[in-house]
Parts: structure tokens; sequence; C-alpha cells
């Protein structure tokens, strides 16, 4: 039924269509230097803060060539550094998303993850990869943003290091990593940005019409803790196999989206390798965004607990449902959910992954 397979993304010449630029950003409140790296294609302008690793904004033309900022996000350091609650654009990790009681045990041994969400950890604890600022270095069409996280950091073991090259072909933006340990551990990294394909301040995306190559889901509890069920999407709430409004089905009786105060769930990405998960169209103006990944999962979250208490980067404050977010991931909770694909990297093998946003406009 999917609409979404196709042909991976093939990367081009990088350093003949794109520029790189660096500027300062500021200085964090424990004395760290921020940078921002601007990437220039003549598609889009991309720019990526070095704190959280994270994309602050995507200049992308509509159909008529206009071109808006379509992430979600603040004007200034000082404002990511008080929201500890929405991870606008920022890298999480070690772990991304849920896992139950912030416990998981490996070789025998239990760990200790703080929970910082209704008792369980979100997003790797209390201090994740988003409050940190990552060593950088320019590369061919991009940057390379480094992040060494010490053993114990959060409970988790062993020293990891993350590296993500963020570079961009034309439309096309890729964020590659590759992840290494000196213990056994487990790590999910994923990109938690907010769009709105319409403008970053132009409210509600309830009108975005999505496709997700997704035939199942993966059903929470009360504490958006996964069951360990896949179920089928079919007959849901959750079937976006066919083009379908995001706001269509959200105020659903169904008791996931109860649970979920809307869409906050993962999707079970249909395929394997480098291969389209999700397709995104505002109607107005035309701008599309298409998601290529090799990971395994997907969280759909449409921003439901923004409440328009926070002033985004042109004087907007977000309400409700003011942007939409993408994760690409493995699934929440999967150290202690035995038939989920695997987290669990050792010493030795590099964990390599990769997903690429790719903007259009009709």
């Amino acid at each position: 039924m999917s609409h979404l397979i196709g042909a991976p993304i093939a990367m081009t010449n990088l350093s003949a269509q794109t520029t790189v630029s660096k500027e300062s950003w500021g200085i964090t409140q424990e004395g760290k230097h921020v940078e921002i790296y601007t990437l220039t294609s003549p598609r889009l302008t991309v720019r990526l803060a070095t704190h959280g690793a994270r994309i602050v904004g995507i200049d992308a033309p509509d159909a008529t060539g206009k071109r808006a900022d379509v992430v979600l996000g603040y004007r200034e350091l000082a404002s990511y550094e008080r929201d500890r609650s929405t991870y606008f654009g920022a890298i999480v990790g070690r772990y991304g998303n849920r896992i139950a009681k912030g416990r998981f045990t490996i070789d025998g041994e239990t760990y200790q993850v703080p929970p910082n969400n209704q008792g369980h950890a979100l997003h790797g604890g209390s201090t994740g990869f988003d409050r940190r600022v990552w060593a950088a270095r320019e590369v061919p069409g991009g940057v390379e943003m480094t992040l060494v996280s010490p053993d114990g950091d959060m409970g988790f073991p062993g020293t990891l290091t993350a590296k993500l090259d963020y570079t961009l072909d034309g439309a096309s933006l890729h964020m590659s990593y590759a992840v290494t340990t000196t213990k056994p551990t487990v790590v999910n990294l994923t990109n938690h940005a907010y769009f709105n394909l319409a403008g970053e301040s132009s409210g509600s995306i309830e009108h975005h019409v999505l496709t997700l190559a997704a035939s199942r889901y993966t059903p929470v509890d009360a504490a958006l803790i996964p069951t360990g069920e896949l179920q089928s999407v079919a007959g849901t709430p959750f079937d976006f196999r066919e083009p379908t409004a995001l706001g269509e089905r959200i105020a659903s009786s169904h008791p996931q989206m109860k649970l979920g105060h809307g869409y906050d769930h993962n999707f079970v990405v249909d395929g394997e390798g480098l291969r389209v998960a999700a397709r995104v169209r505002d109607p107005e103006s035309g701008r599309m965004l298409t998601v290529t990944t090799t990971e395994p999962g997907v969280q759909l979250y449409v921003a439901n607990f923004l409440d328009g208490t926070l002033t985004g980067k042109t004087g907007v404050k977000y309400g409700r449902r003011a942007g939409f977010c993408l994760e690409t991931q493995h699934y929440p909770d999967s150290p202690n959910q035995p038939a989920f694909p695997s987290t669990l990297l050792r010493p030795g093998a590099t964990l390599r992954s990769m997903t690429v946003l790719t903007f259009g406009a009709d």
C-alpha cells in the first residue's frame, strides 16, 4: 500500500555545491564557547549549533521560490539553555526516547539512569547530549560534530564516542552517525527537530499531509512505555500508509491516542537499509519533506505539549501542535524488550546509521 519505497538518495560532489561558514554564538552558563555552522547550497540554508549538535534553522523554498525557516526554535543560545523540555533541534542521547524506570541490564549487571519523566529516563536522563557542547570541524559540504561521553555518564557504562556528520547536498541534509564504546552499553541517537513546512511561526501543522511507510507501531502504556507488542496500523488512526492530514484523526477516541494526547508513538518502518520512511506536505505552501533512514523506527510527535508559553525565533508563541517531529530511531525501551531490535553496542564495534532530510515543493 505504501507509495514511499524507492531508491536511496545518492550523494554527489558535496564540496562543489555547498559552502560552509562558522561564527561564534555565545558562551554557555558553564563557560563553553558555542559556534553556529551555516551550510548553504543552491536549494537550502541550514544552521547548526555545537550546543546539542542541534539544527537551529533550515530555510527552504515554497512552490513559488519564497523561502521560510521551517524549524522551530529560538534566536539566542540562552533560550535553548533555559528550555529543558522541548529538545528543539537537538541530538538526544545516549538513549533517545524512553527507558522504563531508567534501568537496564547488560551481561547480568544492572545500570540506573536518573529518571526525568514520570519515573522513567527520557532522552538520556537529566543531562543528556542535548545539553552538551560538541566539538566540531568543517568537512567537505558540512560539519563533523563529536562528543565524548565518559564512563558512567548519566549511569551508562563505557566511554562513548559519538560522531555525527551533517552534510548538505542540494536539497538534502544528510546525518551520518558513527558511535563506539569502551564497555558494553546501549545507545540510541536521534535528532529532535520540530518542523512546520508553512514556516516556523505559522501555527498548527494539523493540515499537513503525512505518508508513513509503516504497517505496524509499538503501543504504549500510560507513561508512554512500549508494551512490547507490534500492532498493525490497519483500521486505526495510526495508518498513514496513504496520505492523510495529521489532524484528520487526532481527536479520535482510540485509547492510544488518549494516552499520547495525540500522536507520540514509535512506528515500525517497513523494509531494511536506507529507505524512505515518511513524506510530509504542506498543502498551502507546497513544501514537502521526505525522511530517508537506515533506522528501524520513527517517532511521530506532533507537539502535543507546547502550550503557548514559549516564544520562538520570530517572536511568535508556539501553541499546541505548532510543529511535528519525525525522530528516526530504535524503538523506545529496547534494552528491556528482548523482542525489539537490539541497541547493545560492544567494544570493537561501530554503530552506524544515516538519516536524510530532503526538501522540495510543488
